[in-house]
């Protein structure tokens, strides 16, 4: 066993609504125990501006056009953040070695290479006192990588944590239903440190288009446990006419971003006809992306461990399993994980591994050439 490090994961998501923030133990390989999870939402100004920029930010030239309310919203989004890492380490009185920090994302362009996380580590640092490791992806961007996914390392792990924890057989497969739908095939131990055994794919949308619409159509943020959506009636025309419109990858090799979905094929139907509607494209594309994980695993027999806020989703859950006869399908909850914190613990994990120098994205999750390491290191105090 390498030495254990007590290390802070932040994760700020695609729905813009906060932080997570995540203290575990770790060697950054097979030992790993979390330790305190906590939410902080953003306020609603910092949540208009986050939505106003990322609507803004259409293509890269745009990060130019706009470079000045970039830099003024990455302060204020760090300063968040020290907000809650001192507010957190308060409460926890944990020791901690260094700080994983992912940032907000804003833009990412897979195929430019181009991503931007609001997210100053410099600022970060000598205003919490810590170690950070931030700018996880460009690395892997500048080495012919896609700069995502990048938590796949970290789901193998907690995967065979699991499955010996309650026996549970591979193949075990983890499905992420963040702002993108993302799954994670995993192995066990034995195999697992082979990079060719590490898959991970975006599947398409999650919450995402969810989110938009009830955003633009109500005074929600998002349609709790689906309800809205199950009060509603899906149109079939619409959305058949919308699935036959949509192209993805066909061996779903591309990372995604929310601006590769967007809503306007619902325009003109009702809030709860639309969230219905959207809802159901969401589901009928994530079961696909389960059937391609189903067929290249040869296996009928795939465990399904659900993470990220989707899972909350019942309408969403019941949509999914509509395409299927048999799917062993629970949120990762059952297994005395918090749902909500994998993505956050998950850089907390990565920040060791970037510590360590050990790779944390492979050629067969972000499709670079090669074993990388990420993330940047900065002590400012």
């Amino acid at each position: 066993m390498g030495k254990i490090y007590i290390s802070m994961g932040l994760m700020s998501g695609t729905s813009l609504d906060g932080v997570d923030v995540s203290i575990i133990k770790s060697d950054g390989k097979r030992e790993f125990s979390p330790i305190f999870d906590r939410y902080f939402e953003y306020d609603k100004k910092l949540i208009k501006r986050l939505l106003e920029i990322r609507q803004k930010l259409t293509n890269s030239e745009a990060l130019n056009d706009h470079s000045q309310e970039v830099k003024d919203l990455e302060r204020e989004v760090t300063l968040f953040h020290a907000k809650a890492v001192n507010e957190t380490l308060k409460i926890s009185k944990s020791d901690l070695d260094l700080i994983g920090f992912h940032g907000q994302t804003i833009f990412h362009d897979s195929k430019k290479r181009i991503t931007k996380q609001l997210g100053d580590g410099n600022l970060l640092s000598q205003l919490t006192k810590k170690k950070v490791i931030y700018n996880f992806r460009q690395n892997d961007l500048d080495n012919g990588g896609q700069g995502a996914p990048l938590t796949p390392i970290f789901h193998n792990v907690l995967a065979n944590i699991l499955s010996e924890k309650y026996k549970i057989d591979f193949p075990i497969n983890i499905l992420n239903i963040g702002g993108i739908a993302n799954v994670t095939t995993t192995v066990d131990w034995k195999n697992l440190w082979h990079s060719q055994n590490i898959y991970a794919y975006d599947i398409g949308p999650g919450n995402c288009l969810i989110d938009e619409w009830i955003r633009k159509n109500s005074k929600e943020k998002y349609d709790k446990e689906g309800l809205i959506a199950k009060s509603g009636k899906i149109d079939k025309l619409i959305l058949n006419q919308a699935l036959d419109n949509f192209k993805i990858n066909s061996n779903y090799a591309v990372s995604l971003d929310i601006n590769d979905f967007d809503i306007f094929f619902a325009k003109g139907l009702s809030l709860e006809n639309g969230a219905a509607t959207i809802t159901d494209f969401t589901a009928r594309l994530i079961a696909d992306g389960i059937n391609f994980v189903n067929k290249i695993t040869n296996s009928n027999k795939n465990k399904w461990m659900i993470c990220g806020g989707g899972r909350k989703n019942k309408f969403l859950l019941e949509r999914i399993r509509n395409n299927f006869e048999n799917l062993d399908f629970d949120p990762i909850d059952k297994y005395e994980v918090g749902g909500d914190f994998v993505e956050s613990q998950a850089f907390a994990f990565l920040a060791i591994r970037s510590l360590k120098g050990m790779p944390i994205s492979f050629p067969t999750t972000t499709r670079n050439n090669k074993f990388l390491t990420g993330g940047v290191l900065v002590k400012n105090f």
